[in-house]
């Protein structure tokens, strides 16, 4: 027989058990299942309180995992858009800069992304610059960061990569192209090397020119600089020798002035130059004056809310120098299906997340979606393609 305290303490212990363990499987299956109150009143409260980079770390490792469920329901129709031979389920992928190294492919595609964009990756593995070097401006919805081009190299990052690409249900993916540190910023071979190394099994191709940490590495979008670049990198990637040559974008940094913006957009039309398109727009170095946050004046790329408006300028900007030939993924500041919206009518073909995804988690890509496609049919476009640049004709 008990003694009335050692019943008392073992209906407690067992009161305790039951109620963790319910609240654990509670919170499993809302992770689980990206319940978006739960990931907005919980788990994002949660990591904020971690190291930034820590928090990435963990996302990434989230996602690498696999632990969110599926996305069982088929996009919307007016979400499905065709680029470059590629049908794309939706318009909104995921930014490069978050899976650095190619693990989290899987996962990300499963959360709803309907592409991702790994790297940047350069051709020897290099630390990246000191910590801490990733800082959240919370009152800004923003992100100042400096890594510096982190990546383990072509190698591992290559056979991730073909791994994920001999799967049924996989990921279209995107390789973002860096440079080493080391090597001297008008050398363009790192980025022969990179279109050499995965030509044959990226869905398409990103050459990173606008990193803002890197020293030296915007120097490349000079006129004669990108010039010289493009026709080595396009001349490789010609010369690949596989059946479907894959697409090749060059990034853009958000920084440039109109005269700038006018020697790319003239770069990139002629003939011999010709990319199949374009990435605007990357971190930003300027620093607006209404910025709250205490990290504001640390040095790096400002993405987020701040990079919006900024971001959608520099797309109509390109987009008009272009004559629209040129196809755009515009990214910066999108948060919501009207920020996604706003680009498309700019002029972007595809647009892409990054620092939405780190700051509200996994919930934010299916809400995007599915705002993104109520207000296409409210506004009686049928797909994606048909609002490209109406903000922009005729301006």
């Amino acid at each position: 027989m008990y003694t009335r305290k050692e019943k008392f303490i073992k209906q407690l212990t067992a009161l305790v058990t039951v109620t963790l363990g319910g609240s654990t499987t509670f919170a499993g299956l809302c992770i689980w299942n990206g319940n978006e109150n739960f990931y907005r009143d919980y788990v994002m409260p949660f990591t904020r309180r971690l190291e930034p980079e820590t928090s990435h770390g963990l996302a990434v490792f989230a996602m690498k995992h696999c632990l969110i469920k599926k996305q069982l329901k088929p996009d919307a129709e007016s979400l499905s858009t065709r680029l470059w031979n590629i049908n794309f389920s939706n318009p909104v992928g995921l930014a490069a800069g978050f899976d650095k190294q190619a693990e989290a492919m899987q996962g990300l595609h499963r959360t709803g992304f309907g592409f991702v964009e790994i790297g940047s990756v350069t051709p020897k593995p290099q630390e990246g610059n000191p910590k801490p070097r990733v800082f959240r401006l919370e009152k800004d919805n923003a992100i100042i960061n400096r890594y510096g081009f982190n990546s383990e190299g072509h190698e591992a990052v290559f056979h991730r990569v073909r791994q994920e690409k001999e799967k049924q249900e996989r990921a279209i993916i995107g390789v973002n192209l860096g440079k080493n540190k080391i090597s001297a910023m008008e050398d363009v071979r790192d980025y022969v090397t990179g279109v050499e190394k995965f030509g044959a099994i990226a869905d398409y191709l990103v050459i990173n020119i606008s990193s803002p940490n890197t020293p030296g590495l915007r120097g490349l979008q000079q006129k004669a600089e990108l010039e010289n670049l493009i026709a080595c990198v396009l001349e490789a990637r010609n010369n690949l020798g596989t059946a479907n040559l894959p697409p090749l974008l060059v990034k853009i940094a958000p920084d440039l002035s109109e005269a700038e913006k006018k020697d790319v957009a003239s770069v990139i039309l002629k003939e011999k130059c010709r990319v199949d398109g374009i990435i605007v727009c990357n971190t930003t170095t300027s620093r607006p004056s209404d910025l709250k946050s205490q990290c504001k004046d640390e040095i790096g790329g400002l993405s987020g809310q701040p990079l919006k408006d900024i971001s959608t300028r520099c797309i109509r900007d390109f987009y008009r120098l272009t004559n629209g030939q040129i196809p755009i993924i515009g990214v910066g500041g999108i948060s919501s299906g009207q920020d996604a919206y706003e680009k498309i009518l700019a002029g972007a073909s595809l647009v892409q997340l990054y620092t939405s995804f780190a700051l509200q988690g996994p919930p934010v890509v299916r809400r995007i979606k599915r705002e993104l496609d109520e207000i296409l049919r409210s506004n009686g476009y049928q797909n994606v393609a048909e609002a490209i640049g109406k903000s922009s004709q005729g301006n």
